[in-house]
């Protein structure tokens, strides 16, 4: 179990809190505002309200106790960075801001965010690259280089082993599991034959993939 602080209940704040819960973890939650607070007593079990941006009120939270801080207060950019500093200087472990643009994000990183959750372009790359590319059918994206994709087999693969399309080495992808029937069968082995009604679940970069899928 971690301890995680969140700062913000708006709709970020209140699902981030809800969903770390449920994964088993203590969760202290900071609002300024009382009618926010007041929304988010079914999912929180500890609230408190205060002001973020005072140098006092974050002092005593004793910040540098917690495994993680979250500064869900994405809309204001000025209050998330100002928190974010604050943070840092009372020894926050690890911290995980959110903005709204791009410019944002590298200033909360130089500023003392660990991690930022850029969440409108995530989910903007995300529909663009799964309703977009060709013969793709889910995504997730590791780094800014690496990307989990389930794709469809190319035919020239159909009853074809793994070994024998050396698709590793030619193709620079790694096969995590092949999905059939909505079914996930993981680390086929390299005799497995690729068939018509399955999809594949793969690891590699954008070119690797666009490679295989063209």
């Amino acid at each position: 179990m971690k301890s995680v602080l969140v700062i913000g209940l708006g709709r970020f704040g209140r699902h981030l809190s809800r969903k770390f819960i449920e994964e088993g973890n203590a969760v202290l939650a900071i609002e300024k505002d009382e009618t926010r607070a007041d929304w988010a007593v079914n999912i929180v079990n500890e609230i408190q309200i205060g002001d973020a941006t005072n140098e006092d009120f974050i002092k005593s939270l004793g910040v540098n106790n917690f495994d993680i801080c979250v500064v869900a207060v994405g809309d204001n950019f000025q209050t998330a960075l100002e928190i974010t500093v604050l943070l840092k200087d009372f020894g926050a472990e690890y911290i995980i801001a959110r903005a709204s643009r791009d410019v944002h994000r590298k200033l909360l990183l130089r500023n003392g965010a660990d991690h930022v959750v850029y969440a409108e372009r995530e989910i903007a790359e995300k529909i663009a690259i799964k309703y977009g590319a060709k013969n793709v059918f889910d995504y997730l994206e590791l780094t800014p280089d690496i990307a989990i994709y389930e794709i469809k087999i190319p035919e020239s693969w159909l009853n074809k082993t793994i070994i024998e399309k050396a698709v590793r080495t030619r193709y620079h992808v790694s096969i995590l599991a092949t999905k059939k029937n909505g079914r996930i069968f993981p680390l086929p082995p390299t005799n497995h034959v690729f068939a018509a009604d399955e999809t594949l679940i793969v690891m590699g970069t954008a070119k690797s993939i666009k490679e295989i899928t063209r």
